[in-house]
């Protein structure tokens, strides 16, 4: 392949108005990527340190001009008129430039920055689509278009709904095709928003795009969801089912889980998971306990199992495949939340989905809090054959920039069929 040109970062705003960093990269053929960086708000302890400028004179010290100096320096100086012959030596050499296990030094916003945008000049560099061009990496035997986990309603840290769940998600897999599924979630978005208007809950939105109505339960919130996805003309658990994130982490203190007036210990919010299933056509809970939990995820991950229930790992395994791996040995979770900034190259990343694909964990390629318009994540979830993604509500530019992309996508590989037969509990009930 060719070799590095240049190398250029700058500061942009994320969604939440913070600053991140975009990163461009051009090779001597003439290719170039470009690529921006997410940043999460709810975030695991293990995830790949971001760099931020500390100077509260600036963007009350979350400035990330220091990354865009180690990307334009250090970073530059070492792979200028470098030829890298794949995406895996091109990311080595960015980890082993930083040289820490957290990538602290140059941060990981710099590196996954970099990392992304060599992608994507290396796709145009081979004439072909980044799809095309991850797909050949990953090995993956048929690309698959993701089903849709759109977060409809916003709580936990995400919203100020009163409402301790983080994530109530809409997950369309009656659908037949993506445009399909896609259409079924924005189409039962519009009828949960003249839902609240109705009841007088207010319509404001939370950091993902959901709606952040004031409520007291968490039960509350899925009555109106299943209201609204009857409202829309669809059937609940056959057609769209709910999915819910409680990000427990933010609710854990001193072995308990602190929620909703509650204070329980971990099989008892277990127990409460079970119970929400069984009232509610809840088809996926993603970190139903806390991360400092791994006694109570082996019990938690049994019982959702039992009932055909998907269990998804997120802040316990942080996208790390040495983190994953001890998951996998002790049996927790039976899927993974796939994010790139939490380990920091696109190389690491597809280390853990392989090591998911090798032990029949299944993968949902998941946005950020704070998001960019950079549509990657559409990209790399048909490519890994992921089979789930989350981007948020179909609201917000920075959300609806993943939906639409995948809609492009599907005009380009018209013969990839939409992911079927995820959810167990749903293929139950069919």
């Amino acid at each position: 392949m060719a070799k590095i040109l240049a190398l250029k970062a700058r500061e942009i705003l994320d969604s939440r108005g913070l600053p991140t960093l975009e990163v461009e990269l051009q090779l001597t053929d003439g290719a170039c990527g470009r690529a921006s960086v997410p940043s999460g708000k709810s975030t695991g302890s293990k995830e790949a340190v971001e760099w931020r400028d500390g100077d509260k004179t600036r963007f009350r010290g979350r400035g990330v001009l220091g990354a865009v100096q180690h990307v334009q320096g250090t970073i530059a100086r070492a792979v200028q008129g470098c030829d890298f012959d794949s995406q895996e030596a091109f990311d080595r050499y960015l980890t082993n430039l930083d040289g820490t296990m957290d990538k602290h030094r140059l941060g990981a916003n710099a590196i996954l920055g970099c990392s992304m945008a060599f992608a994507r000049a290396a796709a145009v560099s081979k004439k072909c689509s980044l799809v095309q061009s991850i797909a050949s990496i990953y090995e993956t035997e048929k690309l698959v278009f993701p089903v849709p986990m759109m977060n409809v309603i916003n709580g936990g840290k995400h919203a100020d709904s009163g409402v301790s769940t983080q994530e109530f998600m809409l997950i369309p897999h009656g659908a037949d095709t993506i445009s399909d599924a896609i259409r079924m979630g924005a189409e039962t978005y519009q009828a949960l928003r003249l839902l609240l208007e109705s009841k007088g809950f207010r319509v404001a939105i939370g950091d993902e795009g959901g709606f952040a109505p004031q409520l007291k339960t968490t039960e509350g919130a899925l009555e109106l969801l299943v209201a609204a996805i009857e409202q829309a003309g669809y059937i609940p658990g056959a057609q769209i089912s709910l999915g819910l994130d409680f990000a427990a982490n933010d609710f854990y203190q001193d072995g308990h889980y602190l929620f909703e007036g509650h204070t329980w210990t971990s099989d008892e919010m277990t127990a409460y998971c079970l119970q929400l299933a069984q009232q509610f056509p809840i088809v996926s809970i993603e970190d139903g306990l806390s991360e400092y939990d791994w006694q109570g995820w082996e019990t938690h991950t049994k019982a959702l199992n039992e009932n055909g229930i998907q269990c998804v790992g997120d802040d316990i395994f942080v996208t790390h495949a040495n983190i994953f791996q001890r998951g996998i040995d002790q049996g927790i979770a039976n899927a993974i939340l796939i994010k790139l900034n939490q380990v920091g190259t696109v190389t690491e990343t597809l280390e853990t989905m392989r090591l998911a694909r090798a032990h029949q964990y299944k993968t949902v390629v998941s946005h950020r809090s704070g998001e960019t318009d950079d549509a990657f994540i559409a990209d790399f979830a048909l490519a890994t054959a992921a089979g789930q993604m989350k981007a948020g509500a179909p609201a917000r530019g920075e959300r609806v920039a993943k939906y639409n992309q995948l809609l492009r996508l599907q005009e380009t590989f018209p013969d990839a069929p939409l992911a079927a037969g995820v959810y167990q509990k749903a293929s139950k009930k069919q």
